[in-house]
């Protein structure tokens, strides 16, 4: 698939999601069912997994929840509250595992013990209890930052309220799932859309004694920050856990092997439609304590568990046509409108096409009757459609080969990689030619990891495109409140509060910056990578004019993809107008090192050949979190080159000649006082 057309098709994702999580969160008002939500986040997330170059600091994959509601008091938890990768079937089961054996290096013959745990679909809470009286309860939040619903959670009889166990944590944070069971949720008057709406407005009811009316439950199943805590496994903890007082899911099971894994997923599957509390998939999480620890987390989600959810939703439906959205990186995405059609609880209009190649493999016309499938939280596709039913007079759809924002030619870029040209089809404009990619641009530019512009949304943006008050980036600093006080449904105070939040935005970090300006291939995290080795808005700058690109070679995670990106970036006018025009208008901080007193402070490192014991993902991780940092390339600026088994000859012998300190592994972790 064309880069371009799933860029775009990936920030409408993450764009809707934003909606849901504000109406859901925030509002206490969701206006889609949890099941069509929960799809939307699965396909957001597959499309991360499969297209390393989509990041977005709104994805689900980074952030969790919605920042909490202003109705309550905030607190930080005191260890985040991750959210998890999805699993949909025995192949993503399967690579789950090898990732986790492949990162603590193990063979192939290394049994994983699991903690296989049916994933109530409730509300996220953490009990705060020391020395064994509960004192705090918050919701997940944003997984940073929780709400205090301390009293609401202290109406449900299922949470202990003063734990008199011997072995009971000094503190610790309890954390479970908040529910109505379904026999319960046919008695409540008729003003929830599901049960799991009805738990979470029950939670952020600002009167306590309302929340108390309504029959909440609550299962334990893990927890956050802990002190003294004695048992060492998963399945130990949950017995514990039933010993101090707090319900479980008695369907929890201790299993070793994916083949396993599988058969107890069928068999619970099967009493889906029996149990009284809804269930949307299985949790595994690795069973050991100790090995969870060392696999550690990624991004928000730990690479210890995962959840396994149950099988799609479809159902049938008529094409009515086919549009062809165009997106930030110039991506064209086609998108089947169908005759709506309720699909697991979700009225569905849309189904995404993918790309050229797809429709052209299934065969996809308007007027087709065909299947739609919203597969465990991913974005309703097309997977199949019917030609028996399909009328005389049906036209094969043709794929534009002009776009249809701007009119110039679409390409297929060649993937040197594969050796082939990508799937998807782009707009060959550059900058801000095209009035689509500019507009997608521009909400990308102030979306909440960019410059995070309150009140500043993709509608507005539209509307403000229309009406010549936003063109380029710029301007967004430069507008006309006089004038915008004139549209309809722009008061005094709005304009005040836009004025306020675009001010506030004026300071930015370098990183964030570089992300902001939405070049194709350059997410947040790479951005991070080229802020920390450029250091400053200058350095960035010089990129131009000295043509000395290949410099970001030597930051491990650049590539030659990301270097044409940034190359073909600056050899547009346009893009260095605006460049220019926005280090002029705004305060463009350097970049601040995260960590600045390890042990390898100020060091350089590279490994060849195989660590004993140890992936290179975690000796990266063990070089970053002491202040280390990571280069892919024997240089100079390269300070020492650590040597597992079966190096690269050539790059010891040029670290030789350029005296670059070689190590073995254990002289390297002398250096972090730790043995091999």
């Amino acid at each position: 698939m064309n880069e371009k057309l799933l860029n775009k098709e990936y920030l409408k994702k993450i764009s809707e999601i934003q909606k849901h999580n504000k109406a859901y969160y925030d509002k206490s008002a969701p206006i889609i069912k949890d099941s069509e939500y929960d799809k939307l986040k699965k396909e957001i997330i597959e499309l991360e997994k499969k297209y390393n170059f989509l990041k977005n600091p709104n994805s689900p994959s980074l952030i969790v929840g919605f920042k909490p509601s202003k109705n309550f008091k905030k607190i930080k938890h005191r260890v985040p509250m991750l959210s998890l990768s999805n699993a949909f079937g025995i192949e993503d089961l399967e690579n789950f595992e090898k990732r986790i054996i492949n990162y603590i290096d193990e063979n192939k013959s290394f049994k994983i013990e699991y903690s296989a745990e049916p994933k109530i679909d409730g509300i996220s809470a953490s009990l705060i209890y020391k020395n064994g009286k509960f004192v705090t309860g918050l919701s997940r939040g944003d997984g940073k930052e929780g709400e205090d619903i301390t009293e609401n959670l202290k109406t449900i009889k299922d949470i202990p309220k003063d734990i008199k166990e011997k072995n009971f944590p000094k503190e610790i944070d309890i954390r479970g799932e908040v529910f109505i069971k379904n026999s319960d949720f046919k008695k409540l008057p008729d003003k929830f859309a599901n049960p799991r709406n009805a738990a979470s407005g029950s939670l952020r009811q600002k009167d306590p004694s309302e929340t108390k009316k309504i029959p909440l439950r609550f299962i334990a199943y893990t927890f956050g920050y802990e002190k003294d805590i004695k048992v060492k496994t998963q399945s130990e903890f949950l017995k514990s856990l039933e010993k101090w007082g707090f319900k479980i899911n008695h369907l929890n099971k201790k299993i070793t092997g994916v083949d396993n894994l599988i058969k107890n997923y069928n068999l619970i599957e099967k009493k889906r439609d029996n149990l009284d509390f809804d269930i949307d998939g299985i949790v595994y999480k690795v069973n050991n304590f100790k090995l969870q620890k060392r696999l550690g987390n990624v991004a928000n989600a730990p690479r210890w568990a995962i959840a396994h959810k149950f099988s799609a939703n479809s159902a049938i439906s008529k094409i009515l046509n086919i549009e062809i959205q165009v997106g930030r990186t110039g991506a064209l995405t086609p998108v089947a409108k169908i005759k709506p059609i309720n699909i697991g609880g979700v009225v569905v209009s849309n189904a995404t096409l993918h790309n050229e190649d797809e429709i052209r493999r299934k065969d996809i016309r308007e007027g087709d009757v065909a299947t739609i499938e919203r597969a465990g939280d991913v974005i309703p596709h097309i997977t199949a459609v019917d030609k028996e039913k399909r009328s005389k007079n049906s036209k094969q759809f043709i794929f534009p080969s002009k776009c249809p924002s701007c009119g110039s030619e679409t390409i297929k870029d060649y993937n040197f990689i594969t050796k082939k040209k990508d799937a998807v089809r782009r707009c060959s404009s550059e900058g801000y030619e095209c009035e689509k990619v500019s507009i997608e641009k521009i909400k990308h530019f102030v979306s909440k990891e960019a410059f995070n512009i309150e009140g500043f949304g993709k509608k507005i943006v539209e509307n403000f495109w229309s009406l010549n008050l936003v063109k380029f980036p710029e301007d967004i600093f430069n507008l006309d409140y006089n004038k915008i006080r004139n549209i309809e449904g722009w008061g005094g105070q709005s304009v005040s509060n836009l004025k306020y939040s675009i001010d506030q935005r004026k300071n930015i970090s370098l990183e964030r910056f570089i992300y902001a300006l939405g070049i194709r291939h350059i997410g947040l995290e790479n951005a991070k990578l080229i802020s920390r080795h450029l250091k400053s808005i200058e350095n960035f700058l010089g990129l131009s004019k000295i043509d000395n690109y290949n410099e970001l070679l030597n930051i491990d995670g650049i590539g030659e993809t990301q270097i044409k990106s940034i190359k073909t970036f600056f050899k547009n006018n346009t893009n260095l107008k605006v460049l220019n025009n926005l280090n002029e208008i705004l305060s463009i901080n350097n970049s601040i090192d995260l960590k600045k007193d390890g042990l390898l402070k100020n060091k350089t490192f590279m490994l060849t050949g195989k660590l004993d014991g140890m992936s290179r993902a975690e000796a990266k991780s063990l070089i970053e979190e002491n202040s280390g940092s990571i280069v892919s390339n024997v240089s100079k600026k390269l300070d020492y080159l650590i040597v597992g088994e079966k190096p690269t000859k050539r790059k010891v012998d040029y670290a030789r000649e350029l005296n670059v300190g070689i190590l073995n592994q254990s002289q390297w972790l002398k250096m972090l006082n730790k043995r091999s």
